[in-house]
């Protein structure tokens, strides 16, 4: 059974830093290119990050030079360090898995607010 279970989201003032994680299991998560998305009230899910197997990374424009993604494959683990974040970072974030097929995670909720 095909598990990724997110972590790390919460309440954050605008400036602060998060550190997002997912930990995959029931996969070769070596394998995979991993991808973390949110979705925001009324809006569509985007791809904010994504890395591929030999760790060749992409982000959305307005994370550049905010957000990065990592892996540890040792540890079957994805990574989403955020910074300088903003209210507008404010949303669920899912993590995701996709060789042939793709995995979901359940979503972490990030809110960006004094």
């Amino acid at each position: 059974q095909v598990q990724l279970v997110e972590s790390g989201g919460g309440l954050v003032q605008p400036g602060g830093s998060l550190r997002l994680s997912c930990a995959a299991s029931g996969i070769i998560f070596s394998l995979y290119d991993m991808g973390w998305y949110r979705q925001a009230p009324g809006k569509e899910r985007e791809l904010v990050a994504s890395i591929t197997r030999s760790s060749s990374t992409n982000y959305v424009d307005s994370v550049k030079d905010r957000f990065t993604i990592s892996r540890d494959n040792a540890k079957n683990t994805v990574y989403l360090q955020m910074n300088s974040l903003k209210p507008e970072d404010t949303a669920v974030y899912y993590c995701n898995a996709y060789r042939w097929r793709e995995y979901w995670g359940q979503g972490t909720q990030v809110t960006v607010s004094k």
